[in-house]
């Protein structure tokens, strides 16, 4: 039922226990994890890249590279793909066009006004993928 599982990635914490889960659930299902990390374009992006100081491009190819390190010492089949634009369309877009079963994304748990400013990556790619969703929330 579940053989190809899409872990979405930016290397954020909550990404990072995102992707845990999703080579924990790849191994026992013997599924093959699609590691897809978008490098963001926008009006946030930009904020982010101010704030960072860092090239979205190189952070989207360093969190896509640590969680298939991670797969492959696991022993789960794993590939990348990096993508440009917005990560929520981007995400779903993937998951429309290539045979997956399955989307897991971290999730900050943010709430307020936070929330309502920025949005939720994570509620967008609940509301919008084809497949069932599967969010992981960033320790608290």
């Amino acid at each position: 039922m579940y053989q190809d599982l899409l872990l979405a990635t930016d290397g954020s914490d909550a990404a990072r226990r995102a992707t845990d889960h999703g080579i924990e659930l790849a191994s026992k299902l013997e599924a093959t994890l699609h590691v897809l990390s978008v490098s963001e374009a926008g009006p946030q992006a930009t904020e982010k890249q101010d704030r960072l100081r860092s090239d979205p491009e190189d952070e989207a190819v360093s969190a896509a590279e640590r969680a298939r390190e991670a797969a492959d010492q696991e022993g789960v089949d794993v590939t990348t793909d990096i993508r440009q634009g917005v990560p929520q369309e981007q995400i779903v877009d993937y998951a429309e066009t290539n045979p997956i079963d399955m989307v897991i994304v971290g999730t900050a748990g943010r709430s307020g006004l936070d929330h309502l400013i920025s949005g939720s990556v994570a509620e967008e790619i609940v509301r919008n993928a084809p497949v069932p969703v599967l969010t992981v929330r960033e320790r608290t």
